[in-house]
């Protein structure tokens, strides 16, 4: 992906990550989708301390997941984040995790998240200035290419 300004996240696959199989376990795969999730929520000043201050949150709706390249207890890798699309109430995220030894892409998250309202809970608006940085970061992403893994549905091809 281009160096444009989105959050990258960086991590190594820790042993507790490897399952049976020994390589990382699908659900670790979401674990550090999620940590780069929160990066970008921190980025668009969404994240915690914005929870915290005003009892207002981003919940995930649905995500889908690919398996590209086996990562394995000790490999380095990174996630470039995107933001596909976003309007008052929701935000379309990519995620591509790729290790770095190699550039080799090993995953890919798209998710849809929603803007929420924690005394409801019920959807809410964002508010004026984190729609203003949503939209900004949007802009910067919307020249990118679309990535293959992107709308994906599941199923068998017969």
């Amino acid at each position: 992906m281009p160096s444009l300004p989105y959050p990258l996240y960086r991590d190594t696959v820790a042993p507790e990550w490897i399952d049976y199989n020994g390589h990382m376990n699908v659900a670790y795969y979401v674990l550090a989708f999620d940590r780069a999730t929160d990066r970008l929520f921190d980025y668009l000043e969404i994240g915690e301390a914005y929870r915290r201050a005003s009892q207002h949150s981003v919940f995930a709706l649905e995500a889908h997941v690919t398996y590209e390249r086996e990562l394995r207890q000790g490999d380095e890798f990174e996630i470039a984040t995107r933001l596909i699309d976003a309007d008052r109430k929701r935000l379309h995220l990519f995620h591509a995790m790729t290790r770095l030894k190699d550039g080799e892409l090993s995953a890919t998250i798209e998710v849809m998240g929603l803007h929420v309202d924690m005394a409801g809970p019920k959807s809410a608006p964002l508010p004026d200035a984190a729609y203003a940085k949503v939209e900004a970061l949007l802009t910067e992403h919307r020249v990118l290419p679309v990535p293959p893994q992107l709308g994906r549905k599941i199923g068998i091809r017969r």
